[in-house]
C-alpha cells in the first residue's frame, strides 16, 4: 500500500482543510470534522484502502485495517499539519461546546438495562407462542390441540409454566440489571424486586380490582395505611426503586468506616429503600405506568390503522436514531398486562419495517452490477429478513437512499394492512418473517398477509425505480454510487498462500458471536469474520504459529500473520486504546516470531471496568476472502490456547 497516496485521497476525499482534529486506533482513522457535508463519500467508497466509513459519537472514522492505518495516520497528519492527538483528546474535541442530549441519554440508559434481560423475555415469549399453539381454539379447527389430544395437557401446562415466569417475575430480572447499571449491587437490586412480588402481597394483576371490591389489606405505619400491594409484571417502579437503591448503597459506603460497611451498608439500604417502595414510590410509578400504558392503548385504539401506519413509515428512521431502545420498556409493560391490553402493537410494526428494508436490499442485489455491493446486499438482506436491518440499512440502502425509503413505504403500507384487522403480539420474539410465532392466534394469518404486502411492496418499488434511475447511480464505470460497507482486496493474491487452519482462543473466556459486539466496525464484520470472547482472566494467547506484524505501544491490539497465511488481529476491550497502555504489559515485539500458546501479554481486567469499558476480546481474520469458511468451534466455554477458530482454505486438493 503506498500509504502517502492513500493519505492524500483521504484528505482530497474530506475536503480542503475540513479535519479538526485527528487520532487512529487500531484498526481505523478516527477524526473530528469541521463540516462533515463536505465529505466526498464516493470518493472514500471508491478507494481500495478505505473498507468502509461511518460516524459515530461526532467522529468520522475510516476503516483502513490493522498494521497499515497508522502509517496512513501519520502520512495524514504531514499532509494536513493537525496535531496529533489521542482518542481521547478527540472525544474532548468532538464534545466541545456540545450540550448532553439528555432523551438520548434515557434512552441509552433503558437500552443498557433491557438488552442483558432481553434473552429471558424472548425465550418466555417464544414458549408463550408454543403454548398459544398448543391451547388456541380456531387454529387449526374448533378445539385446540389439548383438547384434540388431552395427552398433551400435562406438557403445554410445564410450557407455560416455564413461558409465564420471565414475566411474572420480570421485576426480579429489572431489578438486577437496573440496579447494576445505576453502579449498586444487583444481587441487593433483585433482593428488594423479590420483596415487591412476594406471594403475601396482592398480586399486581389483581390490585386493581382489590382496591375497588375493599379486599386490599393495608399495614398500619406512622399513621399511615400502606397498601399491601404487589408489582408483578410492572417495569417503572423497579426502575425507580432501583435507582434509590443503588443511590443509597453509595451514600453509605462513602460514609460507614470499612469495618461495618460490609454488615450495614446492604441493611440500611434496603430497609429504607423498601419503606419508600411501598409508602411512596411503588403507588407513584404504578400511577404513572398505568397512565402510560393506558395513554399507548388509547393511542392505538384511536388512531387504528392509519396511526399503525404512521409508526410503520417512521419505525426505521427511528432505528437510525437509536430511539428504538426505548421500546422493551414499553413492550414489556404491554405484554405483562396482556388480559387488560390484548397485547403489544410495536412488535408487529417492527416486524414489517425490518422486512420491508429487507426487500429493498433484496432488489438491490438483482440489480446491482458491483460484485462487493450483491455479496453485501444478499447477505444483509438475509439478515433483514431475520429480524437484523443493520447492515441492511447502513450497508445499502442509505447508501443508495431510495431503497431505504422504498422500505419506508412498504413498512406504513403493510402497517396499514395489519392495523385494519387489529394484529397484536402475545410475546416478544424475532420481529422477522417468522414473527408470526409470537402473535395471537387469531391474527396469524393477517400478520402473514402483511408480511407479504411489506416484501412485495418494498422489492416492487425498488426494483422499478432501480431499473429506471440505477445508471445514474452506478455510472459509466460500473461502481459509482454503489458502496459497500466492506471493501476487502482482491482475495485471488493471497488464495495461493493460505491454507486449512484451525486458531486458538486468545483469552479465557466464553465464546461469542462476532454480531454481538457492541462495535459496528466489527460487529458488521468490516475488518473480516472471527469470534469474539469475554474474558475470564486477562492472559493474552497466541493463536497460532507466525509473525507479530503489529504491536501497538497502547498494547491493546495484536496483528499476526501465521505462517499458514492467515492474518489475524487481536483487538483487546473496545475504546481501550484510549488508555495508553494502562493496565496492559507486554514485552513482545514486532517482527518476532512466536508460537501457538505462547503468552503475547496480560491485561488487567478490573482495570477496565473501572474506566467503563467494554473488556471483550476479539479475534478478527483481516484476510476473510481468501478462506472459503471462517467457522467457530461450537464452545460454551474456552481456554485460551484451547481451538476455538476454523479456517477453511480455497485452495485445491
Amino acid at each position: 500500500m503506498d500509504y502517502k497516496k492513500v493519505a492524500k485521497e483521504i484528505n482530497e476525499a474530506l475536503g480542503k482543510d475540513n479535519i479538526q482534529a485527528a487520532a487512529h486506533c487500531a484498526t481505523r482513522l478516527r477524526l473530528v470534522l469541521k463540516d462533515s457535508s463536505k465529505v466526498d463519500q464516493k470518493a472514500l467508497d471508491n478507494n481500495d484502502a478505505v473498507k468502509g466509513t461511518f460516524e459515530a459519537n461526532d467522529q468520522f472514522q475510516i476503516i483502513i485495517g490493522a498494521g497499515d492505518v497508522n502509517n496512513v495516520y501519520d502520512e495524514l497528519i504531514k499532509i494536513t499539519n493537525v496535531k496529533e492527538a489521542s482518542t481521547a483528546d478527540l472525544k474532548a474535541v468532538a464534545s466541545n461546546g456540545k450540550k448532553n442530549n439528555p432523551i438520548m441519554a434515557f434512552i441509552k440508559v433503558l437500552s443498557d438495562i433491557f438488552v442483558p434481560i432481553v434473552p429471558a423475555l424472548v425465550a418466555g415469549g417464544l414458549l408463550m407462542a408454543l403454548n398459544n399453539v398448543l391451547t388456541a381454539q380456531d387454529l387449526f379447527g374448533p378445539q385446540s390441540v389439548v383438547e384434540l389430544f388431552p395427552n398433551v395437557k400435562d406438557f403445554a401446562s410445564i410450557i407455560n409454566l416455564l413461558a409465564s415466569a420471565p414475566f411474572a417475575f420480570l421485576p426480579i430480572l429489572v431489578g438486577f440489571s437496573a440496579t447494576k447499571r445505576f453502579g449498586g449491587n444487583p444481587y441487593l437490586g433483585a433482593a428488594m424486586a423479590m420483596a415487591m412480588v412476594m406471594p403475601d402481597l396482592v398480586n399486581g394483576y389483581g390490585v386493581a380490582n382489590a382496591i375497588a371490591d375493599g379486599s386490599m389489606p393495608y399495614w398500619h405505619i406512622f399513621g399511615m395505611d400502606v397498601a399491601q400491594a404487589g408489582y408483578q409484571g410492572s417495569v417503572l417502579p423497579v426502575l425507580a426503586v432501583s435507582w434509590i437503591l443503588a443511590s443509597l448503597e453509595k451514600f453509605f459506603h462513602k460514609r460507614i468506616p470499612n469495618a461495618f460497611d460490609f454488615t450495614f451498608t446492604p441493611m440500611l439500604a434496603i430497609i429504607i429503600t423498601g419503606f419508600l417502595t411501598f409508602i411512596v414510590v411503588g403507588p407513584m410509578m404504578r400511577i404513572v405506568s398505568d397512565g402510560l400504558t393506558n395513554g399507548l392503548v388509547w393511542l392505538y385504539d384511536t388512531t387504528g390503522a392509519l396511526g399503525l401506519g404512521v409508526f410503520g413509515l417512521f419505525y426505521s428512521p427511528i432505528v437510525i436514531t437509536g430511539l428504538h431502545q426505548s421500546f422493551p420498556a414499553i413492550e414489556t409493560t404491554l405484554l405483562a398486562d396482556v388480559a387488560r391490553t390484548g397485547g403489544s402493537f410495536i412488535f408487529p410494526v417492527a416486524s414489517m419495517a425490518n422486512v420491508g428494508q429487507g426487500a429493498a436490499t433484496l432488489a438491490i442485489m438483482l440489480l446491482t452490477k458491483n460484485k462487493k455491493q450483491k455479496s453485501l446486499a444478499t447477505s444483509a438482506s438475509i439478515s433483514a429478513m431475520l429480524g437484523i436491518t443493520e447492515p441492511a440499512i447502513f450497508g445499502v440502502n442509505l447508501k443508495l437512499k431510495f431503497p431505504f425509503i422504498c422500505g419506508m413505504i412498504a413498512s406504513a403500507v403493510a402497517c396499514l394492512f395489519i392495523g385494519a384487522f387489529h394484529v397484536l403480539s402475545v410475546a416478544m420474539g424475532p420481529a422477522s418473517v417468522i414473527g408470526f410465532i409470537s402473535i395471537a392466534p387469531k391474527s396469524i394469518s393477517y400478520f402473514m398477509i402483511g408480511i407479504v404486502i411489506s416484501i412485495c411492496v418494498g422489492f416492487v418499488t425498488t426494483y422499478a425505480y432501480g431499473k429506471r434511475h440505477m445508471e445514474v447511480f452506478i455510472g459509466d464505470d460500473g461502481t459509482a454510487g454503489e458502496v459497500a460497507v466492506e471493501i476487502n482486496e482482491d482475495p485471488e493474491a493471497s488464495v495461493a498462500a493460505v491454507q486449512d487452519e484451525v486458531l486458538a482462543s486468545p483469552v479465557s473466556g466464553t465464546p461469542i458471536s462476532l454480531k454481538k459486539v457492541n462495535d459496528p466496525v466489527f460487529a458488521q464484520e468490516m475488518m473480516g469474520k472471527g469470534i469474539a470472547v469475554i474474558p475470564e482472566e486477562g492472559t493474552i494467547y497466541a493463536p497460532a504459529d507466525g509473525e507479530l506484524t503489529v504491536v501497538y505501544d497502547s498494547k491493546h491490539a495484536y496483528g499476526l500473520r501465521t505462517t499458514n497465511g492467515a492474518e489475524v488481529l487481536i483487538h483487546i476491550g473496545i475504546d481501550t486504546v484510549g488508555l495508553k497502555g494502562e493496565g496492559f504489559e507486554t514485552t513482545r515485539k514486532y517482527g518476532e516470531l512466536v508460537k501457538k500458546g505462547d503468552i503475547l501479554g496480560i491485561v488487567d481486567l478490573e482495570n477496565l471496568k473501572q474506566a467503563g469499558l467494554d473488556s471483550t476480546v476479539m479475534m478478527i481474520i483481516t484476510n476473510t476472502d481468501a478462506y472459503a469458511a471462517v467457522e467457530a468451534i461450537n464452545l460454551p466455554k474456552v481456554d485460551g490456547g484451547q481451538d476455538l477458530l476454523a479456517l477453511s482454505a480455497h485452495y485445491e486438493n
